[in-house]
Order: C-alpha cells, then structure tokens, then sequence
C-alpha cells in the first residue's frame, strides 16, 4: 500500500556570531587578503553570515541540527520517539565515525530512529528530502527527521577570496510525516542527479582515505575547499532551470502556478538569472543568503523554515525546491504546502 509525504514541522538554528562584511574584510586584511563590504555585496547580495566557535560544544554541527530539529518537532506536534528515521545531510560532519546523524539521534532522544548521514554538498536536504519520501510513501516509516546542516566555516581557506566571503554555517530541519495517498497537501514529486565528471568544479583535496592530511599538505590548505566559481555559475544558471522546468513538466504545471520558488542560497546573482530565464518573478523568490550566506545543504531547509514562521508560505500552496551542489549534484522537489 502506498501513501503519501507531507512536511509537517520546520525549524533552523544558527550560531550566534554575526559576522558582517566589514568584519570580514578587517579579518582578511590581516592575513594579506584586501576585500571591501561593496565588493562582496555587489558580486554575492550577502550582507553577513554565522560563524559557529568551534571551541562551544553548542556551535558543533550536530548542535545546530539539534536545535533546528527540536524547533520541527515542536510545530510538527511530534516526540523524539515518534521519529522512524533521521537522515542528515551535511559535509562538514562532527567527526568521520559516528556520523552526525547518530549524534544527533543520541542528543534528542529518538530512540527508536535509525540514522544516517548523506553527502550531496549544497544539494544534501533535497536528496535527503526525497529519500524520506521514499520511505514514508511507501510504508517503510511514518515520521522521518531530515537535517540539512554545516560547519562550512571548518573546511574554508581564508586566504581564498573568491570562496571565503561566500558561507557560513547553521543547520534546517524537517519533519516529513506519512498522509493519504490522495491527500493535495503532499510532496508532488522529487527529480536528483549527479554529474561526477565535473567533480573538480568544487571538491577538498586532502582528508579522506586517497590523502592524508601532512603536516606539508595542511601549509598548503589542501584540507579546504577548491572553488572554480565561474564554472560554477555557467552550471549552476542552466542546472537550476532545467531541474525546475522538469519538476513543473512532469506535474503539468508552468511557473504561473508557482507561489513560491526556495532555491539553493549560493549567490544572488546566480538566482536572479535562473528567476530571469523561467521568466519568475522575484517576489516569489524567498532568500535569506543575505544574512545567513551559503549555508551549503543548510540553505534550503532554513529558507523554508523562515517563509513558514513569517507567514509567508500558506496552506495549500505549491512550492519548488531547486538546488546544485559539490560533485556535481542537482535536485529539485515540488510540493504542496
């Protein structure tokens, strides 16, 4: 028998340190590196951002998930011990073993979950998304917890321009809960790929099995993040379009039936095109990288939580999800609210 997926309750968390581009642009100086609040703005919309201490056990990834996760719980009207299974996208996990998603588990109490995490970079919550509703439309649960959070500020260089005054941290979660079959208020559909020929688009060189972190290779950053952002944004621009249109395609929809677009928060320039090319306006466009930066698989779900606290999101309304990320990968969901 098979049923349907609904999100149920939404949460975000964040650290507390707020870091404004003048912030920034003093921090860089110092290490030799001149940006300026204008520069960063123009070229990205990002204001500030949150950057977790890694020395406060309350700013670990895990942490901000739980916050967030203990927020979707609450409007969900559900218990840690309702939950079936937790799924946590993230690639700045808390440590290699366990996974952050058992950390997690341990810090709510959901002692009846099974838990996993997933590595899709900035695509992570909607490839976490889908895999819930896979489970929860076909039976196999009946309430899943899905987490998408980052640590980003832990694998940046900051003597890396270009990628440095792009992200920050914090963590969004969802409550996906098992509705009839039939029921309008549903995950309509969900549409991944990946593209692992274009892996050296945004990739860390050292740090797992095939390189070890030497002390040689720690002088020379290859334990942070590498970024070809021009590539990025080419892909990124007809990625986020073709995964939108193939959503509205496969559900008989065009974008005049959209309320609201929640796209990967990865740079206002790279939204404003994508709106401009499936001709949306960007009133429907809900963005927080303003404040929050490029949360990585964070952006998504606390977007998403933000619209639906302030009101803006409402009942019965269809919104699309789209997001690319490290590897390649792309995905975009489709759902009523």
């Amino acid at each position: 028998m098979e049923f349907a997926a609904r999100i149920t309750g939404t949460g975000s968390a964040f650290p507390e340190s707020r870091i404004t581009n003048d912030d920034l642009a003093q921090k860089l100086t110092k290490l030799g590196v001149e940006t300026n609040d204008t520069w960063i703005r123009e070229r990205t919309g990002i204001r500030e951002r949150r950057l977790s201490d890694v020395e406060n056990p309350a700013e670990h990834n895990s942490s901000l998930g739980c916050e967030a996760a203990q927020k979707a719980l609450e409007m969900a009207g559900k218990r840690p011990q309702d939950i079936d299974q937790i799924i946590y996208a993230t690639c700045t996990p808390d440590t290699l073993l366990p996974s952050t998603a058992c950390w997690l588990q341990h810090k709510i109490g959901a002692s009846r979950a099974w838990a996993v995490d997933i590595n899709a970079a900035c695509t992570g919550f909607v490839y976490g998304l889908a895999i819930a509703e896979q489970f929860v439309r076909t039976g196999q649960a009946k309430t899943s917890l899905v987490v998408g959070g980052e640590v980003f500020s832990s694998i940046l260089n900051w003597q890396d321009r270009d990628a440095c005054i792009l992200f920050g941290d914090g963590a969004g979660a969802a409550i996906v809960e098992q509705v009839p079959a039939k029921s309008s208020r549903r995950i309509l559909s969900c549409h991944l790929h990946s593209d692992g020929n274009l892996w050296e688009l945004l990739y860390i060189p050292a740090g797992g099995s095939n390189m070890e972190v030497t002390p040689e290779r720690y002088s020379q950053h290859l334990h942070k993040i590498k970024m070809k952002g021009k590539d990025i944004f080419k892909t990124a621009v007809k990625t986020l379009e073709d995964f939108a249109v193939r959503a509205l395609k496969q559900n008989q929809m065009t974008v005049d039936d959209l309320d609201w677009f929640v796209p990967h928060q990865a740079n206002i320039r790279i939204i404003e095109a994508v709106a401009k090319r499936l001709h949306l306006p960007m009133e429907k466009v809900v963005i927080n990288l303003d404040r929050y930066g490029n949360t990585s698989a964070a952006t998504v779900p606390t977007a998403l939580d933000e619209a639906v606290r302030d009101g803006r999101i409402k009942k019965g309304q269809t919104i699309l999800f789209d997001a690319f990320g490290a590897g390649l990968t792309y995905g975009s969901i489709l759902l009523r609210w």
